[in-house]
């Protein structure tokens, strides 16, 4: 075993920036106040099955229906861009036709697990080892359970004026995140195409 106090910490901070539960607060508030049902443990669960599956399969289950990781990144962009619009505009673009749930879809995956994070993971696996990574989104999952779990003891804390500031502040953020990740894996895409064509 190769656990590093170290790696651990470093991977756990990197994770969280990225996967940022606690921006997603007011996205977490406005899918309940919309009558959504969200379970904490269900999403820190699939959370952290997603991440992990991920780690070990990630690439060679894209690989296998023939998708690379930054066209997948960018499908996720998009679904990211969406959600941020409907925080900043007060739009409903995405209709609830669904399950009245929300744990699994759009929480836990694209939000929290999503295209960021996964491209987070196979950066970190490149630099640390695998068990210290396997810790840290152990520690960001148990980050979330806390974090959903007293969301509405935080809204009554920050009050409803506050919660309506940070959803637009955090509406602007993930969409400049869902723009950022978008555009440099677009271009990505164009210069490995680009690539091929001259070869």
């Amino acid at each position: 075993m190769n656990f590093s106090f170290r790696e651990i910490l470093s991977a756990t901070i990197v994770l969280a920036a990225v996967m940022d539960i606690l921006g997603s607060l007011p996205i977490v508030l406005a899918m309940r106040e919309k009558g959504l049902k969200i379970s904490s443990m269900q999403t820190c669960v699939v959370t952290i099955a997603l991440l992990i599956a991920f780690l070990f399969l990630g690439q060679s289950f894209l690989q296998f229906f023939g998708v690379d990781i930054n066209s997948f990144a960018v499908a996720g962009a998009i679904v990211l861009f969406v959600i941020s619009l409907e925080m900043v505009m007060g739009l409903e673009i995405m209709k609830q036709d669904g399950p009245k749930e929300a744990s699994i879809v759009p929480l836990a995956f694209p939000l929290l697990a999503g295209p960021g994070s996964f491209t987070t993971l196979l950066s970190l696996r490149a630099e640390f080892f695998l068990e210290n990574i396997i810790v840290a989104v152990l520690i960001n999952g148990i980050i979330i359970y806390v974090v959903l779990q007293t969301s509405h003891k935080l809204q009554h804390i920050i009050g409803n004026n506050g919660i309506y500031v940070l959803k637009k502040l955090f509406g602007i953020i993930l969409l400049a995140m869902a723009v950022k990740l978008f555009t440099s894996n677009l271009s990505s895409i164009i210069q490995s195409s680009g690539i091929t064509a001259a070869s």
